[in-house]
């Protein structure tokens, strides 16, 4: 009896591996990791704001508007309770990126307006909350593009047969993920007006390029006139008949 229970569960064992059960474990754990990761990277940005808006208001007392929308958004993020459900959850997803979206978009308002204040750029202690808050940013995005392709190989798999079998025998789904923010205005088709021509664009002017004087070839000479066939060749002028020697006479 035992012997036939230990071979059931082997068997369910190696059935399950082969239905991708392991894989299916493995991957999400994987993006719940990877999910902490973000969420410790948005808290470290939270973080800095009390202490970031109280330099600033030292300096600049009257930027108070912005102040108070850094203050506000970094409330919301606050509010919203973060919890490894929340992943899993596609509208409780969208709000928290929304929230960090908000504290975000006024941060960099902030360190904008703060190019205004000499003084406030070189105090030492703003200058370190600013590289703090520049590597969080960085980290930020590191961990969210970790996590979304955690979360896509995590749904690939959960949509491949046979996994997808196995999912809805224990019961996982696909988990919704971070969107582009501004998806919209990225699936817009672009906008072309053919009604208007387009402006006539002016004749580019082409650089002068010195010419480079060519030396003059020395004009050759006529040929000397050959003497024609009708015409007999001068003959060589005759040699003078060599005398013959005087003899002396015998006397």
């Amino acid at each position: 009896m035992k012997l036939a229970t230990r071979l059931a569960i082997l068997a369910l064992a190696l059935l399950l591996s082969a239905c991708g059960y392991n894989n299916i474990q493995r991957l999400d754990e994987q993006t719940k990791a990877k999910w902490s990761d973000v969420v410790n990277e948005y808290q470290r940005r939270a973080d800095l704001v009390p202490n970031l808006v109280a330099t600033v208001k030292g300096y600049a007392q009257q930027e108070k508007d912005i102040l108070i929308q850094v203050t506000e958004a970094r409330s919301r993020v606050g509010s919203i309770q973060v919890t490894p459900e929340l992943a899993n959850d596609p509208e409780k997803l969208k709000q928290f990126q929304d929230a960090q979206g908000s504290l975000g978009s006024a941060l960099s308002r902030l360190m904008v307006v703060t190019e205004n204040y000499p003084n406030l750029k070189s105090d030492q202690s703003f200058r370190d909350l600013q590289a703090q808050l520049e590597g969080t940013e960085n980290r930020i995005t590191v961990a969210r593009t970790r996590y979304i392709e955690a979360v896509q190989e995590y749904n690939t798999l959960l949509r491949s047969f046979p996994q997808n079998v196995t999912a809805k025998i224990f019961g996982y789904q696909v988990k919704p993920n971070f969107t582009v923010a501004n998806e919209a205005a990225i699936a817009a088709p672009p906008t072309v007006d053919f009604s208007q021509p387009a402006p006539a664009t002016a004749p580019t002017a082409q650089p002068m390029v010195p010419q480079q004087s060519v030396p003059q070839q020395p004009t050759s000479l006529p040929p000397a006139p050959q003497p024609s066939s009708s015409q007999p060749a001068a003959q060589p002028a005759a040699q003078p008949a060599s005398q013959p020697a005087a003899h002396p006479g015998v006397g």
